[in-house]
């Protein structure tokens, strides 16, 4: 039987993190998506006045979730992947990645 060196986390304690950090990550997309939402109703009533601003308020969150999610992917999942946790570091990366790039299509069609 092949042990794993001391310094490895096992699995089992990398699946759990990845569990608890997923639901922090979802709870923090579900909140952006929201608040992308109350923008884009807010847009639509301030469109019925001329606005000095060519960019609309839900681009400007839509931009800053994309940056905050792709910097959060950066972050997390780089030091996770640094500290040997592969599991975490990977899920942090792809979930944070794939919220961080819808975010910027929104942006570039906003």
């Amino acid at each position: 039987m092949a042990m794993k060196p001391a310094n490895e986390p096992s699995t089992g304690r990398q699946i759990g993190v990845t569990v608890a950090l997923l639901v922090i990550d979802f709870m923090v997309i579900a909140w952006m998506v929201y608040d992308f939402g109350m923008a884009g109703w807010a847009d639509g009533y301030a469109s019925d006045s001329v606005s000095a601003s060519s960019e609309s308020s839900a681009s400007r969150v839509a931009s800053q979730a994309s940056w905050l999610l792709g910097g959060g992917a950066v972050l997390t999942g780089g030091g996770l992947l640094a500290l040997g946790w592969r599991i975490p570091g990977v899920v942090q990366l792809v979930v944070l990645g794939v919220g961080a790039a819808s975010f910027s299509t929104l942006t570039a069609g906003g």
